[in-house]
């Protein structure tokens, strides 16, 4: 099949989640991404990144590097360097999550790829941006979850920070990173010059606070803890069942009301407590409690099936099991399985978005370290005799 971006080549210089998380988006329609990886026994810091994947052969990093190549290469010697920026040569997109001062002494910033190359885009994911105060500081996902806001307004009232239970920060990075990649692509296929896109966990997670954001930018409140429920509509959010948890969304008008005729509560719209969006958010306790009353007679299932008749948003609260269980997910085939040399058959979760005839966004499994070495060298021209000396000198 031809793949969407069959024509871009990506050179993959990221480690972690947040790098891979933008790279996987750009391999998962078709780009020819080369990961390029350090050869023999990963170096220390290497090491640890990779065990929060678990290991090469582990579930998350095989989720997180599908559909790549993956080259060996020593980037601390001037042989690996000289690979580099052969590979540099041939390249449409390079993306890098290092400090500013490490690719900067390997020879790798802006200006020097830029010089070699003004035609590819240099992609750049850090903690906390390229510059300024922290510029020099590592981040983690949640160290920005924290600074951006995400963990005070996280978790019941009165709780304290609680953190969100997926990293938010890495996967909106990663997100707002590859839709900059390809937005730099389009504008290089009008000025045939490519441009540094960077982002940075900081500011993807401010960037994703959203409403919560511009309740402090524009209305000057700052928001906190609302747990479960809508933090400005009611009645919003999660309620316990006789034998779980619904999730319901009938904040006002007809939804409203038909939400409140079908657990019997119909004077609820009309009430003077409750006849108006301010008053129910100033009484939400009040009207929580007497919702909560009432979905507490009868079963998840049975007000699910009540509510969706009504034409009240709702839904049960699943674990991942019973995620993947649900008809509605089996019917959008949200797995699609790959064959690894080692492990098998693999239900990897596909890409979020789906095109018209276009492809698998799972076609492979994640490469094992320097799979494709001597086929990426063999396509830079380098000869068979050249490729074993760089492998004796460790190189590759």
């Amino acid at each position: 099949m031809d793949l969407p971006l069959a024509d871009i080549r990506v050179i993959d210089l990221t480690v972690a989640r947040a790098g891979p998380t933008c790279v996987r988006q750009l391999a998962d329609w078709g780009a020819d991404v080369i990961r390029v990886e350090p050869p023999g026994k990963p170096a220390d810091d290497q090491a640890a990144r990779d065990a929060l994947a678990g290991g090469r052969h582990a579930s998350d990093f095989q989720h997180l590097h599908r559909n790549k190549r993956s080259l060996s290469l020593n980037l601390k010697s001037l042989a690996g360097r000289e690979v580099l920026l052969r590979l540099v040569d041939t390249a449409d997109v390079l993306v890098e999550n290092m400090r500013p001062p490490v690719k900067e002494r390997l020879g790798f910033d802006f200006g020097t790829v830029h010089a070699r190359n003004p035609r590819l885009v240099y992609a750049s994911l850090s903690g906390f941006g390229q510059d300024g105060p922290y510029g020099d500081r590592g981040g983690v996902d949640q160290i920005a979850q924290g600074m951006g806001g995400l963990m005070s307004v996280t978790g019941l009232p009165g709780t304290g920070p609680t953190r969100a239970g997926i990293p938010v920060s890495d996967l909106a990075a990663g997100l707002y990173l590859a839709i900059g990649v390809l937005v730099a692509l389009h504008d290089r296929d009008r000025t045939g010059t490519g441009r540094w896109v960077q982002t940075s966990l900081l500011e993807s997670m401010i960037a994703m606070m959203d409403f919560q954001a511009t309740r402090w930018t524009i209305d000057r409140q700052v928001p906190g803890q609302a747990g479960n429920h809508h933090p400005t509509s009611v009645p919003m959010g999660c309620f316990a069942t006789a034998d779980g948890y619904v999730n319901i969304g009938a904040a006002d008008g007809r939804l409203l009301r038909a939400f409140c005729s079908v657990i019997g509560l119909p004077w609820l719209p009309g009430d003077p407590r409750f006849d108006s969006l301010d008053k129910r958010s100033a009484n939400r306790a009040e009207l929580n409690a007497l919702v909560a009353g009432q979905l507490r007679t009868r079963t998840t299932a049975a007000w699910v099936s009540a509510l969706n008749e009504a034409g009240v948003p709702c839904g049960p609260v699943y674990r991942m099991d019973e995620v993947f269980a649900d008809p509605q997910v089996e019917h959008l085939a949200m797995t699609q399985t790959v064959q690894h040399p080692v492990l098998g058959p693999l239900a990897i979760v596909r890409n979020a978005v789906r095109i018209t005839g276009g492809p698998d966004t799972v076609r492979t499994p994640a490469p094992d370290r320097g799979d494709h070495t001597d086929e990426v060298l063999t396509g830079l021209g380098y000869s068979p005799a050249e490729i074993g000396r760089l492998r004796a000198q460790e190189v590759i």
